[in-house]
């Protein structure tokens, strides 16, 4: 790891990205139609519509700024466009985006009206395709990487084997510098006071359990006496051979390797910024809103381990799929970026599984697509927190 290097983007900032992507952001649903004309007009840029942004308040509100900005902001981006239908929230986007250094430019669709917001916008965004196209990848250290993980459509294989493959990267990583981060608040109920004991301090032990009991406390105890069956476990974990939300928690833990201690909790979308390390977010466990988060928190390749398939990819952030169950490889294999499952006939051992894992990892920083991105799977997925007002 100390010899080992990929080929990233340097940003002004210092920050380093694996991609060189041109993003036409819509403040608001009102926007969406512009954003995605302007990236129909122009080739190389990316439009990331949303369904939220109107008559939102509160903690819900700064939450949209922060995944909105945070997107803007994440190193995999190269410039932005931002479209809105009033000028002041759009300048707020624009004004965050801009304290990175990078080409960043808003645009109002009151006052202006939609065709020449368009016409404008695409002038602009076309200037910046071709800036961006000629930026060049420079030699970077591992140690610079910002990597995030959730699992998805888990089963015993999980737990098992493509979890634990994580882990043993996420430890190499954590010795290397790196930064990484897990999430997924309810899926660790069960192994909630174990993932506490891997807090590098007490103090971060109780600020996770303090986010998880958050979670009980809004989530599980008001709907206790509802049908949440098929929500934790869902039933394509129950059909894989996961019988409780405990199997789950524990499985999913496995992620986080059996070194690497978490150094912080963040909110959903919140950088980090206590240096390098391993970060816990609350976030949901829906897979899109998940690594929507921590793209918006600026990490930027994502581990995604899975057992019984999961198709999930993210517009700003490359989503590695790695799984060990080999029916899966059979059956959804133009999904898969590594496939572990010799790990279970005793092929290979997690550590090769880790190294190989590393591999692809570095090789997709260089420019390999996903098997998520060469398939376009984009899903960008914004948390709401509150009913409109």
């Amino acid at each position: 790891m100390s010899n080992m290097t990929f080929n990233g983007y340097r940003r002004d900032n210092g920050r380093v990205g694996v991609r060189n992507h041109v993003v036409i952001l819509p403040l608001d649903d009102l926007s969406n139609a512009a954003s995605e004309k302007v990236a129909n007009n122009i080739d190389g840029c990316m439009a990331l519509p949303h369904h939220y942004g109107r008559l939102q308040f509160g903690a819900d509100l700064d939450l949209h700024f922060r995944t909105l900005i945070g997107t803007g902001c994440n190193p995999n981006v190269a410039a932005v466009i931002v479209i809105g239908i009033e000028p002041k929230w759009t300048g707020r986007v624009v004004e965050g985006v801009a304290a990175t250094g990078k080409p960043v430019e808003g645009f109002a669709i009151e006052g202006a009206g939609e065709i020449k917001t368009v016409a404008d916008a695409s002038r602009k965004a076309k200037e910046m395709v071709q800036w961006a196209s000629e930026l060049q990848r420079e030699p970077c250290d591992m140690s610079e990487l910002w990597i995030s993980t959730k699992c998805g459509e888990s089963d015993t294989t999980s737990g098992l084997a493509s979890c634990p493959t994580v882990g043993n990267l996420i430890d190499k990583m954590d010795e290397a510098g790196a930064y990484t981060c897990f999430g997924e608040t309810s899926e660790l109920t069960g192994a909630e006071k174990v993932c506490a004991q891997r807090a590098a301090t007490p103090e971060i032990g109780e600020k996770f359990l303090k986010t998880w009991q958050a979670y009980m406390d809004e989530v599980i105890e008001p709907h206790k006496t509802s049908d949440l069956s098929e929500s934790q476990p869902t039933a394509g974990n129950i059909a894989g051979g996961l019988t409780t939300i405990e199997e789950k928690a524990f499985g999913n833990l496995q992620k986080i390797g059996k070194k690497a201690k978490f150094i912080d909790v963040l909110a959903p979308a919140e950088a980090p910024e206590k240096g390098a390390g391993l970060y816990f977010m609350d976030t949901s466990s829906a897979a899109a809103e998940c690594v929507t988060l921590q793209a918006a928190a600026g990490f930027v390749v994502h581990l995604f381990p899975t057992g019984q398939g999961n198709i999930i990819g993210n517009p700003i952030e490359p989503v590695i799929k790695l799984t060990a169950n080999p029916k899966t490889v059979r059956e959804m294999g133009e999904h898969v970026d590594l496939d572990c499952s010799g790990i279970l006939r005793g092929e290979m051992d997690l550590d090769q599984a880790g190294d190989a894992l590393i591999d692809v990892t570095r090789r997709t920083c260089n420019g390999r697509l996903t098997a998520a991105e060469a398939l376009k799977h984009r899903e960008y997925v914004m948390t709401k927190l509150y009913r409109s007002a």
